[in-house]
């Protein structure tokens, strides 16, 4: 069982004191973008329990080293010590299976297979090869382990050491005997009736092969993949079936590059990079390899509920709406199957490919039949905690007992725990209200669920207990903030990784229990950092103009200037509005700069953040710059009203996609905001990625209207004040491409009110300090010169 919670996508890693104390009076730009190690600390990182539960691992960079190492704290002791590279060699790995008694643990290392003894702390090196093992687990009598080499299933016997291969995927076609044709098929046989000869060693010859297959040993069916690879092959724990993907990528997907121009040849270079949204996808199909009767069958899509429904867009394009076709089998991803521990429910999770639906299914892998368990439909996008925003994702499942199974559904709008009978098809919610489920654990017996939840206040996040069957949850945390939390393998002890809105995260145990105090393990931040006030930003609402509560955080001055700044975050499905240390650490820092100037700043979690329910989340299908803008331009009308902020003075920034809302707003609000810093900005989403881009706009090519009103390219015109543009030249995730499109457009239209800074060595996350304090330096300085 998988005992890590992550409370967050992202993480900042911060650290320990500097033995130099430096007080931090005043703020300036370069002191707060200098290496974050080398005067900020790095927090730990990457828990994990020891198998007897007594010391917690950790990642951590106290001594300001190039890179973190690997710490270990012993309960008994309560002392931290460093792990020598010797004894981490010999170390488990965090992640692993466990048989159902928890008496053993199969692990991969370094491409090996390892089984640990638990009770005897005993490690068995089970591979020793050149070719890699991954994926191992027990076998459904736990005498085996099982894992994959190359695109092949073996078993290796606990008890004999004999390995069995279970597969023989091939790549390729497989050579056939030339087939004759009826001149050389009569020629054939004539020769056999002429010479008797021929005829007796051609006897002779059949009669070996016979005696030679009779006395073959068994070996796998030989499965030929053509241009196809295999990925996720699953053995069922009785050894009769192996399922499998075969994925087909599209020859005629067109990748882009991104030139390197600094790079150590002297040459440019050019780096591979993605494809762009609308181009062609790869295609998947699920098999199943029935060992018994040696065969090998497709499973097919058809029989799913709702496999040819249409997209509603599709009614604002009258050529596209009436093209489909009733019976079009819509493309698919399935993932699992997922056995229960008896063997005798197989299910599987079924993602369609333009990510608006998810099949939960009931797999009868000797018939190919799939029975409907639940369907989540979304006319906008699949997503949320636990169910992954993507069709690579199969979201959160798992087996209560034999029958039970758990997963989240957005079903009543928000992120929820659910069960249900498989056999009977009963379901049942466990959690309910305007709040998500953001992680879950089932316990060692499977009578309680560890979830984490943010029903406390959308901005902070808790570890709570809950009975398998539903009913009261115990809170364990208190602390306001977020908990990131690693239950121990005895489940006495939890390893909690907390912070809050001023203090970067640290590293804590606790009993696990309600009334438990948590004991602080490092002190990971600088006298240097510790010796400013930073600054508790207040968490607000206000209404936006359609009457939502937009949450926000605003920097209040002991003095206003009268003028003010808005922030927004990237990724849009992110959340910043909250009361844990943000991973926008140097916004946070370059904030309490400009508030000590006399500047408001606030920033919010707009339409389309994280933590607020499938309805925020999905606010700006078909519309990017829709309703994300109009509640940053609410927000400034709320600065005026409750602030007293001077409307000609409101600046606002923001990188990635909060650098797509500053074009946008500068394009199309240019009467609300004085000026604008866009940070590595999309300019136009048909030159974005597939995955994030198709689920909010569909594709380019059958949805036009919806990238049309969403691009900024489009609407540059009408761009009035103040615009600094800052990209990385080696940007593969936003490419460089996207500001040069833009910068052209701005040329062409004659707008000489702009001006784009760029980074050479740069790609979308800034690394050198030098590159931050030059981009926040041309930041401040657009701010103090433009919103005066």
């Amino acid at each position: 069982m998988k005992q890590v919670f992550r409370t967050l996508g992202l993480f900042l890693f911060l650290g320990m004191s500097s033995s130099f104390a430096q007080k931090l009076s005043t703020l300036t730009v370069e002191k707060i973008m200098r290496d974050p190690k080398s005067w900020i600390g790095t927090s730990p990182s990457n828990i994990y329990w020891s198998e007897d539960a007594q010391h917690i691992y950790f990642s951590w960079n106290p001594d300001k080293a190039l890179s973190d190492s690997l710490y270990r704290y012993s309960l008994a002791t309560k002392k931290i010590t460093k792990v020598p590279q010797s004894e981490r060699k010999q170390l488990p790995t965090a992640s692993g299976t466990y048989n159902r008694m928890r008496t053993l643990k199969v692990y991969a290392k370094n491409g090996d297979i390892y089984l640990l003894d638990r009770k005897g702390n005993s490690v068995r090196q089970l591979t020793n090869t050149i070719e890699a093992e991954s994926n191992p687990l027990f076998s459904g009598d736990e005498q085996s382990v099982i894992f994959e080499q190359g695109e092949n299933l073996y078993s290796l016997s606990l008890t004999t050491g004999l390995l069995t291969q279970h597969t023989d995927f091939r790549a390729g076609k497989k050579k056939e005997e030339p087939k004759l044709n009826e001149e050389e098929q009569w020629l054939k046989q004539d020769q056999l009736t002429q010479f008797q000869v021929l005829k007796e060693r051609k006897e002779k010859r059949d009669a070996g092969k016979k005696i030679s297959e009779a006395e073959k040993p068994h070996r796998p069916k030989e499965i030929y993949l053509g241009e196809k690879r295999v990925d996720n092959p699953v053995l069922s724990p009785d050894g009769r079936f192996v399922t499998y993907r075969l994925a087909e990528p599209d020859k005629k997907a067109k990748r882009t590059i991104v030139p390197n121009y600094v790079t150590e040849s002297g040459f440019t270079e050019d780096i591979p990079a993605r494809t762009k949204v609308g181009a062609p996808l790869t295609s998947y199909e699920f098999w199943v390899y029935d060992v018994r009767k040696d065969t090998a069958r497709k499973v097919s899509m058809k029989q799913i509920a709702g496999i040819s429904d249409k997209p509603d867009y599709l009614k604002d394009y009258s050529r596209l709406d009436s093209a489909w076709k009733k019976d079009k089998e819509r493309d698919v991803l399935v993932h699992g199957p997922y056995w229960s521990e008896d063997g005798r429910q197989a299910v599987v999770v079924v993602r369609s490919l333009d990510n608006k639906d998810r099949w939960i299914m009931a797999l009868d892998p000797e018939n190919l039949s799939l029975r409907l368990l639940d369907r989540q439909r979304d006319e906008a996008w699949i997503g949320g905690p636990g169910l992954g925003s993507y069709p690579m994702s199969a979201g959160e499942l798992g087996w209560v007992n034999n029958q039970t199974l758990y997963f989240q559904s957005e079903a009543d709008g928000y992120s929820h725990l659910y069960t249900i009978d498989v056999v009977t098809g009963q379901k049942k919610q466990l959690t309910r209200g305007k709040f998500e489920v953001q992680n879950v654990v089932l316990s060692n017996d499977k009578n309680w669920f560890y979830i984490i939840t943010n029903e406390v206040h959308p901005g902070e996040q808790h570890l709570y207990k809950m009975s398998v069957n539903g009913g009261d949850r115990t809170r364990l945390t208190q602390g306001t903030g977020a908990h990131e939390v690693v239950i121990s393998p005895d489940e006495n002890k939890l390893a909690v990784r907390y912070s809050n809105s001023t203090t970067p995260w640290e590293l804590f145990v606790m009993d696990n229990q309600p009334s438990s105090r948590p004991e602080q393990i490092t002190k990971s931040t600088t006298d240097e950092f510790r010796s400013y006030p930073w600054r508790e930003a207040k968490v607000v609402t206000f209404k936006a103009a359609d009457g939502a509560d937009v949450y926000g955080r605003v920097y209040e001055p002991k003095k206003s200037n009268g003028r003010a700044v808005i922030f927004v975050h990237g990724a849009g499905y992110l959340q910043n509005a909250h009361k844990w240390w943000s991973q926008y650490f140097r916004e946070y820092m370059f904030h309490n700069l400009l508030t000590d100037l006399g500047y408001t700043v606030l920033d919010m979690d707009y339409r389309a953040s994280a933590g607020y329910g499938r309805d925020w989340r999905t606010g700006i299908y078909r519309h990017m710059g829709g309703k994300d803008l109009s509640d940053h331009v609410d927000g400034a009308k709320w600065l005026v009203k409750k602030y007293g902020v001077n409307p000609k003075k409101i600046g606002i920034y923001g990188g990635s996609y909060g650098g797509f809302i500053t074009l946008m707003a500068l394009f199309t609000e240019p009467d609300v905001f004085k000026a604008g810093a866009a940070l590595r900005p999309v300019t136009d989403w048909a030159a974005y990625n597939h995955p994030y881009t198709a689920n909010i706009l569909n594709e380019p090519q059958a949805d036009s209207l919806a990238y049309r009103r969403s691009s900024p390219l489009y609407h540059a015109a009408g761009l009035k004040n103040h615009l600094l543009i800052c990209h990385g030249m080696v940007d593969v995730n936003v490419h460089f491409q996207d500001v040069v499109r833009l910068s052209q457009r701005l040329i062409e239209l004659g707008k000489d009110n702009w001006e784009l800074a760029v980074y050479p060595m740069e790609d979308h996350g800034f690394v050198e300090p030098s590159s931050w304090t030059d981009e926040y330096k041309r930041i401040l300085k657009l701010f103090e010169e433009r919103l005066r």
